[in-house]
């Protein structure tokens, strides 16, 4: 027999990748309800941050260091905040493969992906993780 293992309204159809997106969305949802200006902010999912060599009119980060994404090469982030330009939103990132390398299980990997998006969103509002989400840390 040939087919799908199991139908697409099945959890074992999505892909690891579709699943990752899906906590992020969740926990910009969750932060949304708290913060209504969360609604204009674009969350993305990449695989992994991309390096490259800095400098000003190289094409590096924001602040002419790092590749395009700002990464210095250095220590891997998981994830990023990229302030608003021109007619494009703030933007935060998760970068899913550093995520997924640090966690043991699905549970570990949902709140390591919530601490992420909740440390970027602080850093977006100006404010300390934790009051961004009083529950930081503690789960």
């Amino acid at each position: 027999m040939r087919g799908p293992i199991a139908p697409p309204q099945v959890p074992l159809s999505v892909s690891r990748a579709e699943s990752f997106v899906d906590l992020v969305q969740d926990s910009a949802e969750r932060l949304e309800r708290r913060w209504p200006q969360l609604s204009g902010v674009d969350f993305t999912v990449l695989e992994v941050p991309t390096s490259g060599l800095g400098g000003p009119g190289s094409g590096g980060g924001p602040d002419g260091h790092g590749g395009p994404d700002g990464w210095d090469g250095e220590s891997v982030p998981l994830g990023r905040f990229i302030a608003a330009r021109g007619d494009a939103p703030d933007r935060i990132v998760i970068y899913r493969r550093p995520v997924e390398i640090r966690a043991k299980n699905r549970d570990e990997r949902a709140l390591l992906v919530h601490e992420v998006v909740v440390e970027q969103v602080a850093e977006l509002l100006g404010l300390a993780p934790e009051s961004v989400d009083p529950r930081y840390g503690q789960e």
